[in-house]
């Protein structure tokens, strides 16, 4: 692995440490020899990051942040205990959100406490099943108070794609 490289992968981490954590971090990027990254043809900067042919994470140039990927939250839910990183809604929905629809606050029953607005989120049912990922719409308070709204824009359900 060249010096470059190296520096790319500590930035990454970095990012990865401030949006997730350092346990999510830890757990994405532990086997450092299988991750490969992809990048934009047109700028050289980094875009993708993949676990061996899995896609792990995208990085949002317009942000700076990542993007999970259904492979990545099935790698988390394995790996950590509910409610991190996630929201636990109703197993009646369950159908509807695997298909891509929008998450509402009446029907999340649990969600971890430390997300913020517009960070990235994994919707699973009551079971813990991966259902879909997707960004929180609005502060986790109110996520809990409120009876109507969306709660969780919902980027990718696991019907729309494959693992």
């Amino acid at each position: 692995m060249e010096k470059n490289d190296l520096l790319d992968f500590r930035k990454l981490k970095a990012i990865s440490d401030y949006q997730f954590g350092i346990e999510i971090t830890d757990l994405l990027f532990n086997d450092i020899i299988n991750i490969s990254l992809e990048r934009s043809a047109k700028t050289g900067k980094i875009r993708y990051v993949y676990y061996k042919k899995y896609l792990l994470l995208t990085l949002k140039p317009r942000n700076g942040f990542f993007t999970l990927s259904l492979y990545s939250a099935k790698k988390i839910i394995e790996n950590t205990s509910p409610p991190t990183l996630r929201a636990i809604v109703l197993n009646e929905i369950s159908e509807y959100i695997k298909k891509g629809r929008n998450v509402f606050c009446k029907h999340v029953i649990n969600i971890d406490e430390n997300l913020r607005p517009l960070d990235e989120i994994i919707v699973v049912n009551q079971n813990d099943d991966l259902l879909a990922i997707g960004r929180l719409k609005i502060p986790v308070t109110y996520v809990k108070a409120f009876s109507s709204g969306i709660a969780i824009n919902v980027r990718k359900g696991i019907y729309k794609s494959k693992i």
